[in-house]
Parts: C-alpha cells; structure tokens; sequence
C-alpha cells in the first residue's frame, strides 16, 4: 500500500508542512515478507524530513524506544 497519499492528507487536513511524524516500519520480525526495505523505508524518512524506525509489537523490538521518540 502506498503511504505517500496518507502524508499528503494529513498536511491537507493540517494545513501545513512541518506536521510533526514519524515513520515506522513494522512486523520487523517477518524478515522473509518484507515488503519495504530498511533503505526504502530510510530515503522516504529523509525525503519527508522525518526519523525512521522499524519495530515489532509481537517480539516488542523497538517498541519501547518508537513511544520514547513520539514524547
């Protein structure tokens, strides 16, 4: 699924850019069913001035350290 349209909405409904986000990969835990690089998933965090992460609620990998980030 395309994300692009998502960012696109919410600076529509926010009305400007720096809307503050951060975008996360998950289900890091499937490695073998990734649909999205870690290096795709990275270039679009720079292209949209954001930080990337990847985490796993399953195995709680990175999970602790995406809620640290977001307060």
């Amino acid at each position: 699924q395309d994300i692009k349209p998502m960012r696109d909405q919410i600076i529509r409904v926010k009305r400007y850019e720096r809307v503050p986000m951060i975008l996360v990969g998950n289900k890091v835990d499937l490695e073998g069913e990734r649909e999205v690089s870690y290096g795709e998933g990275k270039a679009l965090a720079e292209e949209w001035s954001c930080p990337f992460m990847e985490t796993s609620a399953k195995n709680k990998a990175s999970v602790d350290e995406l809620f640290a980030e977001i307060v």
